[in-house]
C-alpha cells in the first residue's frame, strides 16, 4: 500500500476513534491490527513490548476516571483504557511496517511535499546513528579531561548540536554540488505509484469505520 495513503487512513481512524466512546470498536481496531502486524511477521517480542509499555498510562487514565470520574464512571474509563491500545496498536502497524525513505517519497511525488523539507526530514532521519555516535565521543573525550558528562548535562547537549549544525551545512553545500535546486523541476530515481487500489483501501476503510461508529450497535 502507498505509505502517505495508509498515513491518511490511521490518520482519519485515530481522529474518528479520539471522539467516540465504543469500547467494541476500540477493542476491533485493536485485533485487526494484531493481525496485520502479525502477517508481516512482527516478532513476537515487540508484540510483547507494544503490550507491556502503555499498560502505565492506561491504568493511570482508568483509575482516573474511576475514581474522579462522572457520569458513566465505569463505561469512561475502559473506554480510555482500550482507546490507549487502538492508538499504539493503529500506529504501530504504520511505524513497524513502513520504510522511511518510500514515506518521503510518498509524500513528495504524491502530496506534493516540498522537496527540501522532505530531503531534510530524511537528512535528519539518517543522521541519528551519527549523533548518537558523536555524543559518546563527546562523553569519552569528557572524561579523558576528567570531566563526567551525564546524561542531563547541558554540555553534552550543546556540543551535539553544534556538530549537528556543522553537519547541515555540510549536507548543504553537498546538495548543491550535486546540483539540487529549490522548486526546480526533478525526476525521481525511486517512483512511488498512487493506484486506484489504494484510494480504494482508503475509502474503504473509512466507511467501514464508519460502520462501525454508526451502523453496528455495540458497546
Amino acid at each position: 500500500m502507498n505509505p502517505s495513503m495508509k498515513l491518511l487512513l490511521l490518520l482519519i481512524i485515530a481522529l474518528e476513534i479520539s471522539f467516540t466512546t465504543i469500547i467494541s470498536l476500540n477493542v476491533a481496531l485493536i485485533i485487526l491490527a494484531l493481525i496485520y502486524l502479525l502477517s508481516h511477521r512482527t516478532r513476537l517480542r515487540t508484540l510483547g513490548w507494544l503490550l507491556l509499555i502503555p499498560l502505565l498510562p492506561a491504568i493511570g487514565l482508568w483509575s482516573t476516571q474511576y475514581i474522579n470520574g462522572s457520569g458513566d464512571k465505569t463505561l469512561m474509563a475502559w473506554v480510555l483504557f482500550t482507546r490507549i491500545y487502538a492508538f499504539v496498536f493503529t500506529g504501530a502497524t504504520f511505524t513497524l511496517t513502513t520504510d522511511v525513505l518510500q514515506l518521503t517519497d510518498s509524500l513528495e511525488q504524491n502530496w506534493h511535499l516540498p522537496a527540501k523539507f522532505a530531503y531534510g526530514v530524511l537528512a535528519a532521519y539518517n543522521l541519528v546513528p551519527r549523533i548518537q555516535h558523536e555524543v559518546q565521543v563527546i562523553r569519552a573525550a569528557g572524561l579523558m579531561r576528567g570531566q563526567a558528562l551525564s546524561f542531563w548535562s547541558p554540555q553534552l547537549y550543546f556540543k551535539a548540536i553544534l556538530v549537528s549544525i556543522n553537519w547541515s551545512q555540510n549536507l548543504a553545500q553537498a546538495m548543491h554540488s550535486h546540483g539540487f535546486v529549490e522548486d526546480a523541476p526533478r525526476t525521481h530515481y525511486r517512483q512511488i505509484p498512487l493506484t486506484k487500489l489504494d484510494w480504494t483501501i482508503v475509502i474503504g476503510g473509512v466507511l467501514l469505520l464508519q460502520v462501525g461508529v454508526f451502523v453496528i450497535p455495540w458497546r
